[in-house]
């Protein structure tokens, strides 16, 4: 947990636009936009050319929650097959990841949405959840179950008053093993609009092995609304963010962390909210635009509490991200070890 400074960190201090250059062999920048970034093999999509299992047997009507559910409790690699036109399946139930699973990969083949109805979660991994099996005696640091996600969309995903291990998640909860999403979707997915650490309306992230970080490539973060992290939110999880949007994401909570007095708490981090000691986020050609926090970091929220973490921006556009309570640097709230700017445009 942090004490709210004013105005103040130990990064950059900015009163306008940020625009730092890399060597000048670097591809240059051009004003408001983001410039693709080499994508490490490991973050890149998982082949899933000889999948485990499929969810349908060829039509729309035959791809329904109950096949995803068990398809997800069963794990391996998952595909869809229901029919050449895109589709939308309402998830009655949240699908769950058995711990037992060493991988769980949904690939949507860029036709499906799953969607929560406004009224649920989507999807839900907990190595520390008895209810998914208990599997190791440190499930808060363990390898499996490795969960991806990838040519897949997210919709109206809600974790309002799914309060365990903190809440937070609205289209996916994931707490342990690793995490990674590629070329997928998240549209107006949300979670509680109060407390002061509770966040993510796509994404809630927690306990990933060994701090490896959650990898996110080619994804479309949109309207997700949330307590803090509009969009995405941790506590001591670091990320790699490459080649992604972020707009219209909010931070609704009101009070900031730890609560001020008489306020319910959050506001924090329009798109990302990142909490915790020691961990590092990259964003990397990629863009945030038109992102609101109600208290801090219209765009991102970083706070290491021993001032350890890292933050690096390269080749990216941070624009018009209002922060309505406070900012180090125009949509931005830091603290911690380093704020690294590289061949950007934050204004």
């Amino acid at each position: 947990m942090y004490r709210q400074p004013i105005l103040a960190s130990s990064c950059l201090a900015l009163t306008g636009a940020l625009t730092v250059p890399l060597a000048a062999a670097a591809a240059p920048m051009v004003e408001g936009t983001a410039v693709a970034a080499t994508v490490p093999g490991k973050a890149r999509a998982v082949d899933t050319s000889r999948p485990d299992r499929w969810v349908g047997i060829g039509t729309p009507r035959s791809c329904t929650s109950r096949a995803v559910v068990r398809a997800v409790a069963k794990g391996g690699v998952i595909r869809f097959r229901c029919g050449p036109d895109p589709v939308r399946i309402e998830m009655r139930r949240t699908a769950k990841v058995v711990n037992t699973s060493r991988r769980v990969v949904l690939d949507g083949g860029g036709l499906v949405t799953l969607s929560g109805g406004g009224k649920r979660r989507v999807l839900y991994q907990n190595t520390c959840d008895r209810r998914q099996t208990w599997t190791t005696s440190h499930c808060d640091d363990q390898a499996t179950p490795r969960l991806v996600v990838q040519d897949l969309a997210f919709a109206a995903g809600n974790a309002t008053g799914a309060t365990y291990d903190g809440g937070g998640g609205g289209a996916i909860f994931a707490r342990g093993g690793r995490l990674k999403i590629v070329r997928s979707t998240f549209v107006g997915n949300r979670c509680d609009g109060t407390g002061p650490d509770l966040g993510g309306g796509a994404v809630r992230a927690l306990s990933q092995h060994h701090a490896q970080p959650v990898t996110v490539v080619r994804s479309t973060f949109r309207s997700g609304v949330c307590s803090n992290g509009g969009a995405l939110s941790s506590i001591g999880v670091s990320w790699s963010i490459y080649n992604s949007v972020f707009t219209g994401n909010r931070a609704i909570g009101r009070g900031a962390n730890p609560s001020r007095p008489n306020t319910p708490g959050g506001g924090s981090g329009g798109a990302v909210y990142a909490d915790g000691n020691d961990f590092r986020i990259l964003i990397a050609g990629t863009k945030m635009a038109h992102n609101h926090a109600r208290e801090g970091g219209g765009a991102v929220f970083f706070v290491s509490n021993d001032r350890t973490g890292v933050l690096k921006i390269r080749s990216s556009a941070l624009r018009d991200n209002p922060s309505d309570g406070f900012e180090t640097d125009p949509g931005i709230f830091f603290l911690g070890r380093d704020l690294i700017v590289a061949d950007s445009v934050i204004k």
